[in-house]
């Protein structure tokens, strides 16, 4: 798969990944290596220029919609409508998706992100890691087959972080799909099955974490020897 941008500036070089489902996948790589470019695509967000993406069947260039329908997204900038309330946000996100049982979900995730006390406080009134929780639990609303997860640790405090981690060890036992991207690689480690390193646009090392770790002792250290900073 090929990503350029108007200038001839080439995101993508050929990146080619498979992630098997009821995988817990993880992608890094420095800030610009084409992460979230790739995250766009297989999201239905962006086209690639050459070659194509395929997650659940779908194309995602050609049937953009029903990738989106399909799966959940966390971007990496937290920005739910700073016009609507947090429990009329996630009502929106909702009645969009067609989700059943709405109210009960959605006061099912308020409870479990403890925002039971901000469902009436305006977006653009919430912290960082309140709005953080609330595009968590938007992303989450529907039940999804696969998650595409950006960053979902930052702003978060620990409490938070580890109670994240539970649930998204539970949804993949359960046979969900995660793909993230994340520069939090201690966090990464204990969760993910299989990963992958990107950098100036290309895949320099996939495997299990014991492949990619190779004769390092952590992810860390092989991540910065891979990307050339030892």
């Amino acid at each position: 798969m090929v990503k350029r941008y108007a200038g001839a500036t080439e995101a993508l070089k050929g990146v080619d990944l498979r992630v098997e489902e009821g995988e817990f996948f993880g992608l890094f790589g420095p800030n610009g290596a084409g992460k979230t470019s790739l995250l766009k695509i297989l999201t239905g967000q962006l086209q690639p220029t050459a070659g194509s993406a395929t997650v659940l069947g779908i194309d995602t260039a050609r049937d953009p919609m029903a990738v989106k329908a399909a799966v959940g997204i966390v971007p990496e900038v937290e920005s739910p409508p700073s016009y609507l309330t947090s429990y009329e946000y996630l009502y929106f996100v909702g009645r969009v998706r067609k989700v059943g049982s709405l109210d009960a979900r959605i006061l099912s995730w308020l409870d479990f992100f403890e925002l039971d006390g901000m469902r009436s406080t305006l977006c653009k009134d919430l912290s960082k890691g309140t709005r953080q929780k609330l595009m968590l639990a938007a992303a989450f609303l529907h039940e999804p087959r696969v998650l595409f997860l950006d960053e979902p640790f930052i702003n978060l405090d620990p409490i938070f972080q580890r109670r994240l981690k539970d649930w998204l060890l539970e949804y993949r036992a359960k046979g969900g799909t995660v793909f993230m991207c994340s520069h939090l690689l201690a966090i990464a480690e204990k969760l993910a099955d299989r990963v992958a390193v990107i950098h100036d646009g290309r895949i320099i090392a996939s495997g299990s974490l014991s492949e990619v770790r190779g004769q390092y002792d952590d992810l860390e250290s092989a991540f910065l020897h891979l990307v050339g900073k030892p």
